[in-house]
This record gives structure tokens, sequence and C-alpha cells, in this order.
């Protein structure tokens, strides 16, 4: 604007002067076919200072106008981007509060006017499957691939939420669904620890255990893959894998499978487990007391004895022999009683596990502490309900009950 008011005002000072600056007016004269244009020097030069002016007042007013229309075109037009985006901002917010069906609306309602459709369809997808609302689950996927059919390309990290929210469903539809997407992203298994863990997962549903011990090899070199799930896996795996072939086959096929296994694969604890707990199933006793004799008259940590416990044994007089062995080295070993108590439950005598349990819980009164746990309980009781000692087996499922 003072650009403006300086102009003018130059124009003005030059317009009163020029009389008195020019004596000569001059003349000018412009011929284009039939038509002559005449004029001074002096009104050519006012005439051409008064368009320059005008061309600039016309420029600001013109440039100030197109600024005033695209802004207010701006906030028209994405009004309703701005009012998804913060339908999909408070949707996380009510997702973070665990407010799992305001978080479903808010997704749903901001996919498309917030243009994160991707995105929201399948946080809306995971805000369902929290309420097991499977069909709404679907349907959100089902959005959600048709979205990624017409961009092509599904990060791995939706891939892999997809993946776990069709397993999650626990269907057998679903699980169709998961394998098909993963098969599809197969080359990223190798890759990602996330999708490779669902892949063993998944081929332990689907019954695929060899697969799923091949997978277990690369699960045991990825770093991010903690131990206790890898041996949650070897131990569904490779129970998997003997229970089918001792049915399928025989027990000399079963134990030819054993035997060619390696043997740093047969010392891994969760396989012999697998493997015990088949021929326990089975009630295979000799082969089964060559395999835990030998580990008992070491000895063995409490992590051994509480997993021997599980097992159902039905013939057990060897191996109670040897836990008797070392109860007379230390009467007051928590463990050694617990051990003695559960393989006499196991082998239905009952008088000899009732015993050992309450030597167990007894050790609390003669101050050595509490060295039983809830599975303790829980067997004592089913020592005394076997033997028509209904009461007390009532105050010790209650105590059982109340014990964290």
């Amino acid at each position: 604007m003072i650009r403006l008011i300086l102009i003018l005002l130059g124009f003005f000072v030059i317009m009163a002067l020029s009389p008195f600056l020019i004596d000569e007016k001059g003349y000018i004269l412009v011929a284009m076919g039939d038509i002559t244009i005449e004029s001074t020097v002096l009104s050519a030069i006012i005439m051409l200072t008064l368009s320059f002016v005008a061309l600039l007042i016309s420029l600001k007013v013109f440039r100030g106008g197109i600024k005033f229309t695209f802004g207010t075109w701006h906030k028209v037009a994405f009004a309703g981007q701005r009012r998804g985006i913060v339908n999909f901002n408070k949707g996380l917010a009510a997702y973070m509060l665990e407010d799992y069906s305001q978080a479903e609306q808010l997704f749903a309602k901001s996919a498309v006017p917030s243009k994160r459709k991707q995105s929201a369809y399948l946080l809306a997808a995971a805000a369902s499957a929290k309420q097991d609302l499977d069909s709404n689950t679907n349907h959100y996927l089902t959005l959600l691939e048709k979205e990624t059919n017409k961009l092509k390309d599904l990060g791995l990290e939706s891939v892999i939420v997809k993946v776990k929210l069709l397993m999650n469903q626990d269907k057998a539809e679903t699980y169709a669904k998961a394998r098909a997407l993963i098969d599809e992203h197969h080359k990223q298994v190798g890759h990602d620890s996330r999708l490779l863990a669902l892949e063993i997962d998944l081929c332990i549903i689907e019954q695929r255990f060899e697969t799923a011990i091949n997978y277990l090899t690369s699960a045991r070199k990825d770093k991010n893959l903690n131990d206790d799930r890898i041996l949650t896996w070897e131990s569904q795996a490779y129970y998997g894998v003997f229970n089918e072939t001792i049915c399928q086959h025989d027990q000399t096929q079963l134990n030819a499978y054993w035997q060619n296994l390696s043997r740093k694969i047969k010392h891994r604890e969760a396989i012999l487990f697998a493997y015990c707990q088949v021929l326990a199933d089975q009630n295979i006793t000799e082969p089964l007391n060559k395999l835990l004799l030998p580990m008992l008259k070491k000895s063995p940590s409490g992590e051994f004895l509480k997993q021997l416990r599980t097992l159902p044994i039905k013939q057990a007089d060897e191996l109670i022999i040897q836990a008797q062995k070392h109860l007379h080295k230390n009467i007051h070993s928590g463990k050694w009683l617990s051990c003695l108590g559960h393989l006499a439950l196991a082998s239905e005598q009952f008088s000899m596990a009732e015993k050992s349990f309450a030597s167990l819980l007894k050790l609390e009164q003669e101050d050595y502490g509490i060295q039983y746990d809830q599975q303790d309980l829980q067997a004592f009781a089913k020592a005394h309900s076997a033997q028509g000692q209904h009461q007390a087996a009532n105050e010790l499922w209650l105590k059982a009950s109340n014990m964290k």
C-alpha cells in the first residue's frame, strides 16, 4: 500500500513539473494501415503512466481475491476430511482407553472422509475382535481387502495384524483365510519373526507338525523369539508328531522315529517330556521307565519334577522307589515329597499319596516354609476323594482355589 501511494505521489509530481521542464511538447504519430494515432510526447507519457498504475492496482486486487477465494474453497472442500481425521484420532484414544465399542464406531465413521481407509478398517476390525464380534471383524476385513486390491499394496504389519485377527476367531474358515494370506507373503516368513511365529502357530493348529518342526530351526536362531515360546512350540509340535506316529503306525515306528533324532534334540526337556507323555498316554511302561529312571537317579531340578508329575504314569513302582531313596537322604525335601505324592496318585496308590502330601503340608508347620503349590493341593484332594474322605477333600479344593 505504501508503495502504491509513493507511485501515485511521484506521478502527480511529474505531472505538475513537466510543463515547466519541457518547453517543446514534442509530437508522436503512429500509423497502422488506415488508422493513425497522433499525440504529444507529454500526453503519451501520462497515458502510459496511468496505464501502468491501473495495471498495478488491478494485479493487487486480483491477487488478494485469488487468495481469499482459494482459502475459502479449501476450508469448505476439506472440512469433511478434517472431521474424519478428528474422528480417527478420537478412535485411537478410545481404543487406548479400552472403550472398544466407541473405537469401532469412530474408526468405521472416519475411514472414508479421513482418507485412511486401510488403517481405519484394520483398527475397526481389531476393536470388534476385542468385543468378540466376529461378523463385524470379518466385515471390516472384507472392506480392507477391497481397499488392498485397489492399492495393490498392504504393509507387512497390516498383514500380520490381519492374520492374527483371523486366527483369533478360532474357526476353520478363518484359519483357511489366514493360511492363504501367509502363503501369499511366504517369502517374508524367513525374514520377519512375527510372521514366522504366526506360521508355526498355524501349522500346529492345522496339525502340520513336521512343517512346524522344520520352522523351529529358524525360530531358535531368531533373537526376537523368547525361549518359553519356543519350548511351547517344541512340546506341541513333537507331541503331535509322536502321537500321530503311534496312532497311524505302531510302537515300533514311534521308537524308530525317536531313535533317529539327534542326541541334542532328545536332550531337550520339552521334547523328552512330549515323548514321555505319548508313552504314558499309551501305557507303554518299560521304555518310559528306561528314560526317566536315569534322570531321577541324578539330581533333577525342581522344574523337571514338576513336569514329571503331569505324566499319567499308571505303573510307577520303579520311579516311586527312586523317589523314596531321595527322601531317605532328606525327609524334609518338599520337591521329593511332592514327586512321590503325584507318582503314587497316578498309579492309584492313594494311601501313599495321602501320606506324602500330608508330610509336604506339615513342613509349613515345622518352619520349613511353604513348599507346596496349587497342583499339590488339588492332587491331595483327589487322594482324599478316592478314599471317600470328601469333607477333607472339599477343604483342600477350597484352599487350592484361594491359592494364587
